[in-house]
């Protein structure tokens, strides 16, 4: 059933996005109003992402105030800032009205300081002493991921007096699968599972029954470190304490996914030198500037491998047919390499690599760089000996294949783990650097070769 839900899912999105478009050529706008009445915030937030900036906005419009701030907690970042620095502080205020402590920091931290301040001054006073609280936590952390909504109690108490607190309190914050037992300087010192408050006897005291609490998350943590331990722990939510181990707010599994799922964008768009959070529709003019910049680069790199050629002109004046073969080499390489990058760029997210293991890792690498050699040298080897009637040259080019494999692979390995100790994302840098190495190299043992032993 589940299947069939994700394989019809795009064609309905898809068809509703093409009605949508349809009733507001047409100006039939309350039509529209009451399609967006229908629809969950997640679906509008999609829908408003998936349209051009003029039908964006107007969009925006149509949608019910009251669900706006769920909406832009679902939008993408660049989408989220235009519509956001559209909008007065007083709509910005009552749009954050109900959403979690940490979703409206969130929102507040993508504008300026001013507007920022301008939406907070339109809170109430509890609510402003709790964003601000939120705010001044960096946003990459524990304490700026955290939501300090957080249902306490004592260890001295019984399970019949945390009840009837709850049922006078009314309702629970949001993916609640557990009360946190603090003592009288707020100091967490346990835990008690809903479960086991449901099933203990109400005569119970809560000391009897509390789980200790050994994985408390710093509030200093890095978000995703707190990605990695939801992942391995199987978490739904975990308290977040500060250096005195005093709780200040919890972290839930909602949270965590937006943070797992933003690393993957942010890897996979890095590689092509991407915002990770650029809008698909953006203006022109924002797109080209935002991609000349990883252009300019790669086109130095690419420069860096054309002088390599050059150092080899006469060769390549001499003989057409290592003209013909020369990409062959480097290419290879640059598929090899950028496999092993991937490999290693993966395992240093989610913290398999380190310093215990690196060497052991390049050792493999290399091997696997060898082998890999020995087979494709033999196979290009034969295959150029056969097309081209010169011996000579397919061992050449079979010797360059084996040398920019086997460095491909140790490349792959050291270049991201490099860059991450100099703090230059691998993502983003690791593969046009790898890519740059096995074209230098892969040219110059060909060339290098070539003119050795046949010019």
């Amino acid at each position: 059933m589940a299947e069939n839900y994700e394989v019809e899912q795009p064609s309905q999105t898809h068809q509703t996005l093409q009605e949508v478009s349809r009733a507001l050529e047409n100006g039939m706008f309350v039509h529209v109003r009451r399609m967006l009445e229908d629809m969950e915030p997640e679906d509008i937030a999609h829908l408003l992402e998936a349209s051009p900036p003029k039908s964006r906005l107007v969009l925006w419009q149509l949608t019910d105030p009251e669900e706006q701030g769920e909406i832009l907690e679902e939008l993408s970042e660049d989408v989220k800032d235009g519509i956001m620095v559209r909008m007065q502080p007083e709509q910005l205020a009552a749009a954050t009205e109900g959403m979690d402590t940490d979703d409206v920091a969130y929102l507040l931290r993508s504008l300026p300081d001013n507007v920022s301040q301008d939406v907070l001054s339109q809170m109430d006073a509890q609510d402003r002493a709790r964003v601000e609280q939120a705010l001044a936590y960096p946003e990459e952390t524990a304490g700026g991921m955290m939501n300090i909504d957080v249902v306490t109690i004592r260890s001295d108490v019984t399970v019949d007096v945390v009840l009837r607190y709850l049922r006078m309190r009314g309702e629970l914050p949001e993916a609640t699968d557990a009360l946190y037992v603090v003592d009288e300087n707020s100091r967490l010192i346990g835990e008690l599972p809903i479960t086991t408050l449901l099933t203990s006897q109400p005569d119970t005291e809560v000391l009897e029954v509390m789980e200790d609490v050994d994985d408390a998350i710093p509030v200093d943590m890095s978000d995703s470190d707190v990605a990695s331990l939801f992942e391995r722990r199987n978490w739904v939510s975990a308290p977040v304490v500060d250096e005195e181990h005093q709780l200040v707010g919890r972290i839930t599994i909602d949270d965590v996914v937006d943070i797992i799922r933003e690393d993957a964008e942010h890897s996979m768009m890095s590689m092509a030198g991407l915002d990770d959070e650029e809008d698909t529709f953006a203006p022109v003019l924002k797109s080209a500037r935002s991609r000349s910049i990883w252009l300019g680069a790669n086109v130095l790199a690419a420069l860096a491998a054309a002088s390599v050629s050059n150092l080899f002109e006469n060769t390549l004046d001499q003989m057409a047919a290592i003209a013909v073969l020369m990409t062959i080499v480097p290419s290879m390489g640059g598929v090899a390499g950028n496999q092993t990058v991937a490999l290693v760029i993966r395992g240093l997210a989610v913290g398999h690599i380190g310093d215990s293991n690196t060497r052991w890792l390049l050792n493999k690498e290399a091997l696997v760089g060898l082998l890999n050699g020995v087979i494709w040298a033999c196979i290009i080897g034969g295959v150029v000996v056969l097309w081209k009637g010169n011996l000579m040259l397919g061992g050449i080019i079979a010797a360059a294949m084996l040398t920019n494999l086997v460095v491909a692979g140790v490349a792959g390995v050291t270049v991201p783990i490099l860059l991450k100790k100099m703090k230059v994302d691998p993502a983003l840098a690791g593969g046009m650097a790898l890519t740059t190495i096995t074209d230098m190299v892969g040219l110059s043992v060909f060339l290098g070769l070539a003119t050795l032993f046949l010019v």
